[in-house]
């Protein structure tokens, strides 16, 4: 048990763009988040395949614990550095082990083609009704299950003893303990959504190797001590564990929502948005299959269930395309000039399939309007506003169908995550929603990770109710009201265009 006023840890939290380690004090009446690292992640494209570059992830995470620990040491807080260590990072990618516990190359990423095709393959294996009813899952294209089907067959899989989701993996080069914690485990299509357990009917049906999937562990749970190697290389001691926390970031960021009551939807809003509830039980119905919701598992034994959206990343590549032209592309300018752009022009769908890859995002947008009908975005602020406008309008479709198919009323929306500053975005949503948006804390999910890692070591106490109320006392948050509608119907209208 834990005795000192407040914990010291320290949150890895790896995005699709980049990484950073966060480093938090935690206590009764103490809350304190500092960035210490910060390092790019830029997946390569070798031999046709999309990887992530896992080393530099694992080397940027060193280099950060490394940085905390200075840090700490620095203000006499901690003589040996840290209380712990949690790593979150986004879903359903994974490396492989061979039997000497090596990596077997580098993690493939979400976003390579390997899986095209591979979903009508299983389907026809285990239809998706079925998978729905065992697993909760969205069905994408990307989820853990196709991407191990697709890699049936190769050399790597053949060698393979291990699958590891990338939060795992990094905490097995930390501590030597393999395992596979639950909240990121449920993003595979491969957890059975009821029992919490790998569901060993699909592993069969499927032609998986069991022995590839580790033992599941829980929020909380200790996963190891630093081994000697890694302490030398971030100045710890080996004393320090590594925590298990909700490893999906999504469920740290969730964890990081500052509601007051049950009665909230939230929006954890980076490159992906993760919109939806939180609930006790998962909603496994037809209805709730066909229209896109998945059932996550989260901290306490809760359920996240929710849609993916696919978020800012539109805009992101929209920016790196124009950049990548030699072309400035600010974006506090972009959006200051968007608000002034006339509304409801154009409408896309965030998820159609076009948008999913890197590439000349601008173009398929203009490319989306032309083949629809519709008006085409005459610059960089039109094209900025139709992106968003579009992402608000999928906000509150996701909010609106929660709602009807989990019986679970709103009362107001949280937007959490980098989204939560786009201030256009977050009035956009209050607007389509039609419901009071408040936004913040932008670091939700590194807040949610320290909050779990501090309860785990005792320096704090409660259920999530009780870790949201010091988020309540502590986070600067920002409150968006639903502007009246000088069109009325507007926003019905925008949606009536995506059902044509």
């Amino acid at each position: 048990m834990f005795h000192a006023q407040f914990a010291t840890v320290a949150a890895a939290d790896l995005g699709a763009s980049s990484g950073r380690v966060m480093l938090a004090r935690v206590g009764r009446d103490v809350l304190d988040l500092a960035e210490v690292h910060r390092f790019a992640n830029e997946p390569v494209a070798a031999g046709g395949v999309l990887h992530w570059d896992v080393l530099a992830l694992y080397r940027g995470v060193l280099h950060g614990l490394r940085a905390a620990g200075r840090s700490v040491r620095d203000t006499g807080t901690r003589r040996h550095g840290l209380d712990g260590i949690g790593i979150d990072s986004w879903a359903v990618d994974y490396g492989l082990l061979d039997a000497s516990g090596s990596l077997i190359g580098n993690p493939i990423s979400y976003r390579d083609q390997r899986t095209n095709g591979v979903m009508e393959r299983v389907h026809h294996q285990v239809s998706v009704d079925h998978l729905y009813a065992v697993t909760g899952l969205q069905n994408l294209p990307f989820n853990t299950i196709y991407q191990l089907v697709a890699a049936q067959g190769t050399p790597a899989a053949a060698a393979a003893r291990r699958m590891l989701l990338l939060p795992d993996l990094l905490a097995y080069w930390l501590t030597g303990q393999e395992g596979a914690e639950l909240t990121n485990a449920s993003t595979t299509g491969l957890l059975d959504a009821r029992s919490g357990t790998w569901s060993t009917e699909l592993i069969t049906a499927l032609g998986l190797d069991a022995q590839l999937f580790a033992p599941l562990r829980r929020p909380g749970d200790t996963i190891g001590r630093l081994m000697p190697e890694v302490a030398v290389q971030t100045g710890l001691d080996t004393s320090v564990p590594v925590l298990a926390v909700g490893s999906h970031d999504t469920a740290s960021a969730v964890v990081g929502v500052p509601a007051g009551n049950e009665s909230f939807a939230f929006i954890s809003c980076g490159t992906w948005s993760l919109v939806g509830l939180e609930l006790t039980e998962p909603v496994l119905t037809e209805w709730s299959r066909k229209a896109g919701f998945t059932n996550e598992a989260g901290i306490d034994g809760t359920v996240r269930y929710l849609r993916n959206v696919m978020g800012l990343w539109l805009l992101q590549e929209s920016i790196r395309t124009w950049q990548a032209s030699d072309e400035p592309a600010d974006l506090a300018t972009l959006l200051a000039d968007a608000a002034n752009q006339p509304a409801f022009v154009s409408v896309i769908d965030p998820d159609d399939p076009v948008f999913l890859p890197p590439g000349d995002m601008p173009a398929r947008v203009v490319d989306y309007c032309r083949r629809t009908g519709q008006p085409v975005p005459a610059s960089r602020p039109a094209l900025v506003r139709c992106i968003l406008e579009s992402l608000a309008l999928a906000h509150a479709r996701a909010v609106r169908h929660a709602q009807e198919l989990a019986d679970h009323p709103v009362e107001v929306v949280h937007v959490v995550g980098g989204g939560s500053r786009n201030e256009l975005l977050c009035q956009l949503t209050a607007d389509a929603c039609g419901l009071p948006v408040i936004a913040g804390p932008v670091e939700a999910t590194a807040l949610g990770n320290a909050l779990v890692q501090a309860r785990a070591l005792g320096a704090i106490s409660g259920d999530l109710r009780d870790l949201r109320a010091r988020l309540l006392r502590h986070a600067t948050l920002r409150r968006y009201l639903p502007r009246p509608q000088r069109n009325p119907g507007s926003w019905a209208g925008l949606e009536a265009r995506l059902a044509r």
